[in-house]
């Protein structure tokens, strides 16, 4: 379940996942904790990408842009038509005159050692489990432990992490 929902604070729209088992929730632009069942609720489905696009058309709303809005495609629609626009990255590599297989291989970054802290912190709250045993999990990894925990924290401010049951998900 998904729910966008506003900041009484600052009016910032965000996703919110799953509204009714959440205790609290904390506004990703001001960081100001709000009981979930407080909160004004715009929309709740299933389905996060509806989620998203209706979040879009509350921005567009509130900046005054509705009219703008309603011209541009859902982002499913805008995706098939670039999919279906110009050349493929192979092909216009190829006739830029540069080897496609030789730039995949170039940028190939399979190694774990390539990793960014972020990366490293965000693997370590889909493993599961307490704050602390996910910034134990992301010490282990190589980051250093004030650095997991800002990163986790600020993770928590732009709603990406939410805490349920004692248990941090990424949303």
């Amino acid at each position: 379940m998904y729910a966008v929902v506003g900041c009484t604070e600052c009016g910032t729209y965000w996703l919110l996942t799953d509204p009714r088992e959440s205790d609290s929730a904390t506004c990703p632009k001001c960081g100001r904790r709000h009981q979930t069942k407080k909160l004004n609720r715009f929309y709740e489905t299933d389905d996060r990408e509806a989620a998203r696009e209706a979040r879009a058309a509350l921005l567009a709303k509130k900046h005054g842009d509705s009219a703008a809005f309603d011209e541009v495609a859902h982002v499913s629609e805008l995706e098939q038509r670039v999919e279906e626009s110009g050349l493929s990255e192979e092909a216009y590599l190829e006739q830029s005159g540069i080897d496609a297989d030789e730039v995949q291989q170039a940028g190939d970054t399979s190694t774990a050692s390539s990793r960014s802290r972020d990366e490293k912190v965000r693997d370590a709250v889909r493993e599961g489990g307490t704050e602390a045993e996910v910034v134990d999990r992301a010490v282990d990894d190589g980051v250093p432990r004030g650095a997991a925990e800002k990163l986790l924290e600020k993770l928590r401010r732009q709603g990406e992490v939410i805490q349920s049951g004692g248990e941090l998900r990424l949303v």
